[in-house]
């Protein structure tokens, strides 16, 4: 028989911890993968409906645990990164009320469950995930003072009490949370290392391979909104220009390793010109994106030769950026020999029928711009779009271009740069986002994830790179439609949820433009608007710590004054014993009132005043006397008169 040691937990501790644990537990399930997220909510549920009938076993705790933890890893395929550690985590959780027995398990599984919101902030800091911590945190509090009471044996407090306890506690501390936020010195880098994320989230990256970019398409959330000041661009000449690709074996095209940084006259801009701040959500990695094509840099922002941007650092949070841009009139039109090379090269021996046609049409042109005019006109008179194609063969631009004649952005943009570059013409692929949805509440444009786009730039005498769009050519609604088109035609369910969806979306942006998105640059705003701009790094510690220690002296003071008696009568009753203790005159703890003053009298030269005092207390305390308004008064005005005696004997 398993010895149980500690009080034992009743139904309704049990109940209030376990429900107080899931709580916690959720906005973690909510940032893992869908599969791990089920199986270990499974499990919980399980562990939970099977140990509330009898005890497990320990050697069968242990078991279905280990075998837990080893699913887990197993799923993610042995990299550690923040999304392990954090599903691990979940599983441990999940399994832990397998041994709530006890007060004392009870308190074990609440500490273990605060670390499930803590985690999640690792994965997501949006303001679902902070309320739904916040809820769980405050489960847990009114389930530790349920617990506390328990356990102390004493009348236990009503839950409306505990809450009220419980929301005290919190409110207590929101202060210095808020100190600590305004004023902590803002960092590039964290104070220590935070292990990356095993997997970045879905989005440009310095690779388009086959098929790789069906998730990407099928995402609707946001990757960056942009606000303009002054005019705005139409639609379709949003694009939102990412990492620029030229190197293709034959499957996958990737960035050139040997483009130099940018040179001023690289690019003669032509107008309008737009001026814009981009905000752009976490990636993991450190491409920028911009319209096509910036004026300039921002500060600390690398760019190449062909406009591929990147930030100085990994992009783990939400950034802010500030740029310009207008449509280029000309853009590198003298062509470096390297960089014509590149432009120009195609895997050998792969896709026969390609080269040929290319050849045949360089044989009856000679004029560039015409070969892409005719490239463009047979796409657009003998191509479809669609999701739906075939995993590629050999030869997976023949494919393409001469059986299916169907595909998406990826295979437009790879068949094209290949069909351009066996005519001759130096050409390569351009990836970001194109387009974007006017949110009615922000005033700004919303990008998601599902408007990545690939496109192509030709080289063309005298005029440099320029873009060409052979997906638009086929299909420009799926191009450059809205939000509102998808939900039109069903995507989400209805254009009449609109609204909605831009209501939410504004509520997120204010968060990030308010939490998130305060860094360094923020807080000195802050500062110089409170007429503290002259602070550096050392004042703004300073004054960090000064509001600090004013709001843990404001904890301490309002802690101490919720401990105090609340009945004023008896608590200037106590002050009055406290004054003659001073005096070596205090009451004994068992002694009465009456007794105690009777005691003190030949001591004190106001005998028959405390006599009197004594009399109206306990008639107040213990009898059905009438009210009597003044007494706390008199009790508090009342002070100790030594007796010649009681002088001489202190001295």
């Amino acid at each position: 028989m398993t010895r149980t040691t500690g009080q034992l937990l009743d139904d309704r501790g049990r109940h209030r911890t376990l429900l107080a644990a899931a709580v916690c537990l959720l906005p973690l399930l909510l940032q893992l993968a869908l599969p791990v997220a089920i199986v270990v909510a499974a499990v919980g549920v399980l562990v939970t409906s099977v140990s509330g009938r009898r005890q497990l076993p320990a050697w069968l705790r242990g078991a279905a645990a280990l075998a837990l933890l080893g699913w887990v890893l197993a799923q993610a395929g042995g990299t550690v990164g923040r999304e392990t550690g954090c599903a691990l985590l979940a599983a441990m959780l999940a399994v832990k009320p397998s041994e709530l027995r006890t007060l004392r398990d009870a308190r074990s599984l609440l500490g273990f469950a605060l670390f499930a919101p803590f985690a999640t902030f690792l994965l997501d800091q949006g303001p679902l995930s902070l309320l739904l911590g916040l809820a769980g945190t405050l489960l847990v509090v009114v389930a530790l003072l349920a617990l506390s009471d328990a356990e102390s044996g004493l009348a236990p407090d009503s839950d409306r009490r505990r809450w009220g306890t419980a929301l005290r506690l919190i409110a207590l501390g929101l202060p210095l949370a808020l100190a600590v936020f305004w004023l902590f010195p803002r960092l590039s880098t964290p104070l220590w290392g935070v292990p990356d994320r095993a997997s970045a989230t879905p989005g440009l990256s310095d690779e388009m391979g086959a098929g790789q970019w069906l998730d990407l398409l099928a995402d609707d959330s946001p990757a960056l909104r942009a606000a303009f000041t002054g005019p705005e661009p139409a639609v379709s000449q949003m694009y939102w220009r990412g990492p620029t690709l030229t190197d293709y074996d034959g499957r996958t095209w990737t960035r050139s390793r040997r483009q130099p940084p940018p040179t001023p006259d690289l690019v003669a801009h032509g107008t309008p010109t737009w001026d814009y701040e981009v905000v752009i959500e976490p990636t993991g990695r450190d491409l920028l994106v911009a319209l096509d094509l910036p004026t300039a840099l921002p500060d600390g922002v690398r760019g190449t030769r062909d406009y591929t941007l990147r930030s100085p650092r990994r992009l783990d949070s939400v950034s802010r950026w500030r740029l310009r841009s207008a449509p280029p009139r000309q853009f590198e039109p003298e062509l470096p020999a390297l960089a014509r090379a590149e432009a120009l090269r195609v895997p050998a021996g792969l896709n026969p029928r390609t080269r040929a046609l290319a050849r045949q049409w360089r044989a009856q042109t000679r004029d560039d711009a015409a070969l892409v005019a005719r490239a463009l006109a047979w796409i657009e008179r003998d191509f479809a779009y669609t999701l739906d194609t075939p995993l590629p063969g050999r030869n997976a631009i023949d494919d393409f271009l001469f059986d299916q004649q169907a595909g998406f952005c990826e295979h437009f943009s790879s068949a094209f740069t290949v069909l351009m570059r066996e005519a001759g013409i130096p050409a390569r692929v351009v990836t970001g986002y194109v387009g974007g949805r006017r949110n009615a509440y922000g005033n700004y444009w919303l990008v998601r994830r599902m408007d990545a786009h690939a496109w192509n730039e030709v080289w063309l005498e005298g005029r440099g790179w320029v873009r060409v769009d052979p997906t638009a050519a086929v299909a420009p609604e799926r191009i450059y439609d809205t939000l509102e088109d998808r939900l039109a035609a069903g995507r989400v369910g209805g254009a009449r949820f609109a609204p909605i969806f831009d209501l939410g979306d504004w509520a997120r942006r204010g968060w990030n433009d308010f939490v998130l998105g305060f860094d360094a640059d923020r807080q000195q705003t802050m500062l110089q608007r409170l007429g503290l701009g002259a602070l550096g790094a050392s004042g703004l510690v300073v004054l960090l710590t000064v509001v600090a220690l004013l709001a843990l002296g404001a904890m301490g003071w309002l802690i101490a004054r919720s401990e105090r008696e609340r009945d004023p009568v008896l608590r200037a009753w106590h002050q009055l014993g406290r004054r003659y203790a001073r005096r070596g005159l205090g009451r004994l703890p068992h002694e009465p009132a009456s007794a105690w003053a009777a005691r003190i009298a030949p001591a004190t030269g106001d005998a028959v005043e405390l006599a009197a005092l004594t009399r109206r207390f306990v008639a107040a305390r213990y009898a059905a006397a009438p009210a009597d308004p003044t007494l706390a008064r008199d009790l508090r005005a009342h002070r100790p008169t030594a007796t010649p005696a009681a002088k001489e004997t202190s001295r």
